[in-house]
């Protein structure tokens, strides 16, 4: 009987440590069975990649019998297996090094005794000599059936944990739209098209139904939030913007969307608009006039009252507001449009062309006269 009091409190949390740590090395277990057949694969796709890039080396390509015998011989040497063998794992993997190592001398015989009669080196070497990987559509220890029966892992519609390992349990991760331990059956949103004890296919409802039994509307168990039941028993969209009050802001309009809405604002009004354009506002926001109904853009720079006054300054008109920037031949300095270098004297001469063309001008028509 366990003790009471102070003495118990540190034995309870000595066999919970205990307990974590069994948990933790069962996982890491589970985990190197599963790891242990990945890296097997990996060494069988290698060694494959080995067999091709090594099947014309040596070989002149020539069509003398000196080359063909050379060929020949070279294809099942122990030189060849051994370059091949060098080139199965990187030098930074460790557990594909320890692998090779540990049954390099398989390698060797299923090389030099038992590649005709075993021609799949996966199968042979993988699954019935080291035993890290199980034939497709089982697992673990004793390669056991996934659900569904090994042809059809999960009834075809999802994976079997551990599916080709000595790792995992054997239970299904279903494909999107099915569920169940035995993924025949359909989530929210989709119904069984075609569904017996072995076979399942679960399709897609209409948009506007959250279960359903069929492909339409109309065979709605249940609508989707948005919609809702019409007087034929179909499911069709609310229309959120037709309510007598508007579901936006006081500067927004409302769209309505298929089993819901969006609250768009329209620049050109003031708080107050029916929808997009400029023909949509209660009122035109700053920068704009109602033309006949429509907010258009006002021109401040061709105003009587000049806005930039500023020296040196003129106006460039923007929609709903304009912006003053330095003349020709100015540049800013300090907040300030002044004359650049030179230019100052250039406009005041051609500024006296300008007069003596002007007086020129004047002197011809009193002559005329």
């Amino acid at each position: 009987m366990l003790s009471t009091g102070p003495q118990r409190l540190p034995l309870l949390l000595l066999l919970s440590c205990v307990t974590l740590v069994l948990l933790f090395q069962v996982a890491d277990a589970k985990r190197d069975l599963k790891g242990a057949c990945v890296t097997c694969q990996q060494i069988i796709d290698n060694f494959n990649k080995g067999l091709e890039r090594t099947v014309k080396q040596n070989f002149g390509g020539g069509n003398t019998a000196w080359e063909e015998r050379k060929l020949s011989k070279y294809e099942t040497s122990e030189i060849r297996l051994m370059e091949i063998v060098e080139g199965l794992c990187d030098s930074s993997s460790f557990e594909c090094n320890r692998m090779v190592e540990e049954h390099e001398e398989h390698f060797e015989t299923w090389w030099f005794k038992r590649k005709a009669k075993h021609p799949d080196l996966h199968k042979w070497f993988c699954i019935e000599t080291i035993k890290v990987c199980c034939p497709k559509g089982t697992f673990g220890p004793d390669c056991n059936s996934c659900v569904g029966g090994s042809d059809r892992p999960c009834h075809g519609n999802g994976m079997c944990d551990g599916d080709g390992t000595r790792g995992g349990n054997g239970k299904c991760s279903c494909d999107h739209g099915y569920e169940g331990e035995f993924c025949l059956d359909c989530i929210d949103g989709y119904f069984n098209e075609v569904r017996n004890d072995t076979f399942s296919l679960c399709t897609e409802c209409d948009t506007s139904c959250k279960t359903c039994t069929g492909a339409t509307n109309q065979d709605c168990d249940a609508c989707k939030e948005g919609w809702e039941e019409d007087d034929q028993e179909a499911c069709v969209d609310v229309n959120e913007c037709a309510s007598d009050s508007s579901p936006c802001e006081e500067d927004q309009y409302c769209l309505n969307t298929e089993g819901s809405y969006s609250c768009k604002g329209n620049y050109l009004c003031a708080p107050g608009c029916t929808g997009a354009g400029p023909d949509k506002c209660q009122a035109c926001a700053s920068g704009y006039q109602d033309t006949e109904g429509t907010c258009t853009d006002i021109d401040e720079c061709s105003q009587p009252e000049a806005v930039c006054t500023e020296e040196h300054r003129e106006c460039i008109n923007t929609k709903g507001s304009y912006t003053c920037i330095c003349s020709s031949g100015c540049e800013e300095k300090d907040g300030e449009c002044v004359p650049q270098p030179g230019r100052e004297e250039k406009r005041r001469e051609e500024k006296r062309r300008e007069e003596k063309r002007r007086e020129e001008k004047r002197r011809e028509k009193r002559r005329e006269e």
